[in-house]
């Protein structure tokens, strides 16, 4: 009895300590790949949407949805007056963005790629 109870305490302590989270790491262990450490926090949409890709590419969705994210912020800042400022956007690159974001979060990566080469050319 000694021996399975001293089995127990071994195995708990083991498994705490693999699944112990270290500075930084999000709970549940999953670590979160940063965005582009190249990547300029005031570059165009078109930049983010580049990083997206390539992200969807090398399989890295949290790192791709970020840039996603951030495109789709940099696609909405526009000139309007103070009194259509609550209005959304009706932008064609914000509604592509946001089918991406869609897209991937949904798991279709293939539908994502090519509404980001949509985005993009609609961007330049």
């Amino acid at each position: 009895m000694r021996k399975i109870a001293l089995l127990a305490v071994v195995l708990l302590t083991g498994a705490s300590a693999v699944h112990a989270q270290s500075p930084g790491q999000p709970a549940g262990g999953i670590v979160l790949a940063p965005l582009q450490a190249t990547l300029d926090e005031d570059a165009p949409a078109a930049a983010f949407l580049r990083a997206a890709r390539q992200a969807i590419a090398a399989g890295r969705v949290s790192e791709a949805t970020e840039a996603l994210e951030r495109a789709e912020s940099r696609a909405l800042t526009r000139d309007v007056r103070p009194s259509l400022a609550g209005q959304p956007s009706d932008q064609k690159p914000v509604e592509t963005i946001k089918a991406a974001r869609v897209a991937l979060a949904s798991g279709d990566r293939l539908a994502a790629l090519g509404l980001i080469d949509t985005a993009i050319k609609a961007l330049e």
